[in-house]
């Protein structure tokens, strides 16, 4: 698989049998690297949870593309009630599904999922992480989350990347993600969910820095690298 950082939370996932976009927050994206417009061809959308800076523009790009929308089951209908015609896939916390590129499990994240809609929240379900195993990998993303216990669980996955938020202020900030590492042991970890917005401003560096034993990929935006 590759893996392109499009900034934020932002991934592109390119494996043998699919390309996928991970929280597409892309056309209101200040450090975005693409243009919604580059992509004519996702087969898959991931969205952890419903706030603008994650869902972003999924709905357009999976109505250009005909992609499949997985997610949790609120958002799911979210999705519908904007085009029937969208593909969607509604999974929950826990649940571990095969798809025609590999398995998909959406794991627990420590947040909020509220939907911004004509100007009022309305409910967005649970926030999520996923892990994506594909071409013999598997890539865990966070999502938006705090550092939780549930973390210890995933040591067991034997997580190839793993991508961590750690901007502080919404999230985990640099020194609970640090124990996140620990608990998970993925083989590495690239920081996530940073510098896009003043109250978010961690230095991925000093994540890398004080992060012992485990491989840290400070990623620059529009980088692809090797699964």
């Amino acid at each position: 698989m590759k893996l392109k950082y499009l900034s934020h939370s932002t991934f592109e996932v390119t494996g043998r049998n699919f390309k996928a976009l991970i929280d597409p927050f892309i056309s209101e994206n200040p450090n975005s690297p693409v243009k919604v417009s580059d992509y004519l061809d996702i087969t898959h959308i991931f969205i952890t949870h419903g706030h603008g800076d994650h869902f972003g523009d999924a709905i357009e790009i999976a109505k250009e593309c005909n992609s499949t929308v997985i997610c949790n089951f609120e958002l799911a209908h979210y999705i519908i009630s904007k085009d029937q015609t969208i593909n969607v896939h509604p999974m929950h916390i826990g649940g571990r599904t095969n798809f025609d590129f590999g398995r998909v499990k959406m794991t627990s994240a420590l947040h909020g999922s509220g939907i911004l809609h004509n100007d009022i929240f309305i409910c967005g379900g649970n926030p999520c992480g996923f892990i994506i195993e594909a071409d013999g990998k598997k890539i865990y993303h966070a999502g938006d989350t705090g550092l939780t216990l549930d973390m210890k669980l995933l040591e067991s996955e034997k997580i190839d990347i793993a991508l961590l938020p750690i901007g502080g202020n919404f999230t985990m900030d640099i020194e609970d993600a640090i124990r996140a590492v620990d608990f998970i042991k993925p083989k590495t970890v690239i920081p996530m969910h940073y510098k896009t917005f003043e109250v978010i401003d961690a230095d991925p560096e000093e994540f890398r820095e004080k992060t012992e034993k485990i491989n840290v990929k400070v990623m620059d935006y529009g980088e692809v690298i090797e699964v």
